[in-house]
């Protein structure tokens, strides 16, 4: 392939004293003409430890099938990645956002130390989405990004169930309400197969992210795990990657201002997860360009609902796909004048001409037009305060009340918290507080979905608040705030909380306040001590000594300026 962009990899590979670089790729199976052609990198997380990520195997190899017939040169690159479903409620969670940073630095590594001309990552689970993209930013070298597919829906008593039922249940199955039988039975039936979890939750929510970012291919994202069109639109990926060596865009082309507004916006207004904040946060920053937390709540209050999504609502994922998928999502979106439409999307088109192909399928109920929405604002709130001076982040949809002031119930790790609920001691009116669960105090920032999901499952769900510097599941409900800023590890307010403490939940203040004075609030800080370390080596420890405040995107890496990256 010929191209105005000259290749990275000549250096490498061109010339009598790469004689060994080119030894040693022919022992991979290379050919000289596929030493002389474009490097196209195809990276993925497969890994036996999930089922969200069990394709990736077979979907790179439809990606290098693409990269091949485009006259470009596929290597494939695995990674890992960790599983926030099985992990949930244990130690092994605080690995989970660790993952992304592993993530995206072993395909940064990969990418310049090969010198790659191109890029598609096929990502899955929670992390892999936000970590491919944070790596494709720093390398800014032409490349695709395509989520691999959420798991069908399973059927359990005549209804369609995710993973988030299961969460549920075991409240219901501490509650009396759900014997062991029907837990055994919920177990069994509501994972059906390979594929990340089937509602509106992280996963889903960043592949819709990464499209209207401009990063994916609009479409990409709607076939589930199983459909040929997933493997079609690997292919595709692959075709797409090698053509854009030649002259293609680079993130840093597609990136922009209105590209982020974009993103929070189609989120925003399909009910997607609050951990949209954390990602979209960290990949600006690596971008160079400037966004800031209260910007997504300035968005999502102009923003309507228009998908009826679960967690907080009907339909699965699979169900946006058959109703029209994200094209109809940004369709309906632009024609309300939501959308920035001459932004720059990875094909080359503007986001305008990509969702002007939707198909809308007749009778559907999945998505609203934007002049009947299913609620005149969408779901992401910023709460700031005494509590959490640099902001904080709760999702409205399906919280019921609007505001609760009740007496602090005070937790200093996430397994203290769950044993309460389990055992009955929190009662309608609390407000759990469970901190020490931060980017740095984890260290990990632990997912809450196994506490959040047992208060609904025991019913305390619209009646109980809950704040913490951790963060919520996709899957979350209720009056749970998260990301609080700056974390009790760092000397933030909620480490001065108390037993019995009154806090204040207001979603229409924005405001999430403890009652008491500012001296009295600053005299207990003066009196804290922070707790030791939980992990002092290895990995965890390097994360807690770099990590930034979650309302920084909980980065490990400097924030720089917006262009391409320096090249070795």
């Amino acid at each position: 392939m010929a191209g105005s962009r000259p290749s990275r990899a000549n250096h490498i590979l061109t010339g009598p004293d790469r004689a060994a670089a080119r030894a040693a790729l022919r022992a991979t199976g290379l050919s000289g003409r596929e030493l002389a052609q474009p490097m196209i990198g195809v990276a993925h997380s497969w890994i036996g430890t999930m089922p969200c990520n069990l394709n990736h195997r077979v979907l790179a190899e439809a990606a290098m099938h693409g990269v091949r017939s485009a006259e470009a040169t596929p290597l494939e690159i695995n990674t890992i990645a960790i599983s926030d479903v099985i992990t949930m409620g244990t130690v092994g969670m605080r690995t989970s956002l660790v993952s992304r940073e592993v993530i995206a630095d072993s395909i940064e590594l990969v990418g310049r130390g090969h010198a790659l001309d191109g890029l598609v990552t096929l990502v899955g689970c929670d992390k892999t989405i936000p970590a491919a993209a944070m790596a494709h930013v720093r390398l800014d070298i032409p490349g695709v990004i395509v989520y691999s597919g959420t798991t069908l829906p399973g059927r359990f008593r005549g209804k369609d169930v995710t993973v988030q039922d299961v969460f549920e249940g075991v409240g219901r199955h501490a509650a009396g309400e759900l014997d062991d039988a029907g837990l055994a039975e919920l177990e069994r039936s509501a994972c059906p197969g390979a594929g990340a979890c089937g509602g509106h939750y992280t996963a889903n929510t960043m592949a819709m992210a990464m499209e209207f970012l401009g990063l994916s291919p609009f479409g990409s994202m709607d076939p589930p795990t199983g459909d040929p069109r997933k493997s079609d639109a690997c292919r595709d990926a692959g075709v797409l990657a090698a053509r854009l060596v030649e002259d293609g865009p680079t993130p840093s082309a597609i990136l922009s201002k209105d590209s982020f507004r974009n993103a929070i916006t189609a989120c925003a207004a399909t009910g997607g997860s609050s951990n949209l904040v954390l990602h979209l946060l960290a990949i600006a920053a690596e971008s160079g360009i400037p966004l800031d937390i209260d910007e997504f709540d300035a968005i999502s209050s102009r923003t309507p609902l228009v998908a009826d999504l679960r967690p907080s609502g009907r339909y699965t994922a699979v169900d946006l796909d058959i109703a029209g998928g994200t094209r109809l999502v940004g369709r309906r979106l632009l024609e309300a004048g939501l959308l920035a439409g001459d932004a720059l999307t990875v094909t080359g088109r503007s986001l305008a001409d990509e969702v002007a192909e939707a198909a809308e399928r007749p009778g559907q109920q999945v998505i609203a037009p934007a002049g009947a929405p299913f609620a005149p604002s969408s779901g992401l709130v910023v709460l700031r305060g005494n509590l959490a001076p640099e902001g904080s982040v709760l999702k409205t949809t399906g919280t019921g009340k609007r505001r609760l002031t009740g007496p602090a119930v005070v937790f200093d790790s996430e397994e203290l918290a769950m044993s309460a609920v389990q055992s009955g001691a929190i009662t309608e009116g609390d407000v759990v507080v469970i901190r020490y669960e931060g980017p740095r105090g984890g260290p990990g920032m632990r997912e809450m979905l196994g506490v959040t999901a047992a208060l609904v499952g025991r019913g305390l769900g619209p009646s109980v608040g809950l704040v913490t510097d951790g963060r919520f599941s996709g899957a979350t409900l209720g009056l749970m705030v998260g990301h609080v800023a700056p974390e009790a590890a760092d000397g933030g307010p909620l480490a001065a909380l108390r037993d019995g403490d009154l806090v204040t939940i207001d979603l229409d203040g924005r405001v999430v306040d403890v009652d008491l004075s500012p001296v009295e609030l600053s005299q207990r800080l003066k009196e804290w001590e922070a707790p030791p370390s939980r992990c002092p080596a290895g990995v965890m420890a390097k994360y807690r000594d770099t990590v930034s405040s979650a309302a920084l995107g909980a980065i490990t890496t400097r924030p720089r300026s917006h262009g391409r990256t320096e090249q070795p």
